[in-house]
């Protein structure tokens, strides 16, 4: 598959022959779900907590005695029926997190990035050339990229102004190609790629 690459202005400098092994892949839905599944659950705090009737404060004597009042029996005022009674299976602090073999993150991801590239909203671009933190360069680029939805942005390690002048942006996330995860590039119209970060990728990916 050939991928156009843009220079700032939007304009097409060149093509590149991208790696079918990474690029040309079929979209595996029921492995990418399983993997987006398992991120999320394990970006999940776990720290819901509830308490029962023995760890609700109060409650030890017998509110009235067993026989001859003509009320139901009651053994506690913090028994679940009552109000400010203990809950029963309330939620307790867990780890939600489970185990995605690593072949199964890297099919998600080749299949994220093939579709994305068959939908024409891969778009790479050659260097964003920015020398210092500016946004409004950076949404300038952005513009003539034609790029005018939810984005997500990867840069490559050494791009730190492009970190610093995309992160501020409504609707733009931005990553480094060593954080690339199927979650980010899912969760987008778009992804925007440097060269530099597309070859990291690429090379990451295809072994």
């Amino acid at each position: 598959m050939k991928i156009p690459v843009r220079d700032k202005e939007g304009k097409t400098i060149e093509e590149l022959d991208a790696s079918p092994e990474v690029f040309e892949v079929k979209l595996n839905e029921a492995v990418v779900h399983q993997v987006i599944k398992g991120q999320l659950a394990g970006a999940r705090r776990g720290t819901a907590n509830t308490k029962t009737r023995a760890e609700v404060r109060g409650g030890g004597r017998k509110p009235w005695r067993q026989k001859g009042t003509g009320r139901a029996r009651i053994g506690s005022i913090r028994a679940p029926h009552w109000v400010g009674g203990g809950t029963v299976f309330g939620p307790k602090p867990r780890d939600y997190s489970f185990s995605v073999p690593k072949k199964m993150r890297r099919l998600a991801l080749k299949s994220i990035l093939s579709m994305k590239a068959r939908d024409g909203k891969l778009v790479i671009v050659d260097d964003f050339g920015l020398t210092g933190p500016k946004t409004k360069d950076a949404i300038k680029i952005l513009k003539n990229l034609d790029i005018n939805a939810k984005t997500t942005v990867i840069v490559g390690l050494d791009q730190d102004n492009e970190v610093m002048s995309i992160r501020n942006i409504e609707g733009m996330r931005v990553i480094y190609s060593t954080e690339i995860n199927a979650y980010d590039l899912l969760d987008n119209e778009f992804i925007v790629m440097t060269r530099v970060a597309f070859n990291a990728v690429e090379e990451g990916l295809a072994r």
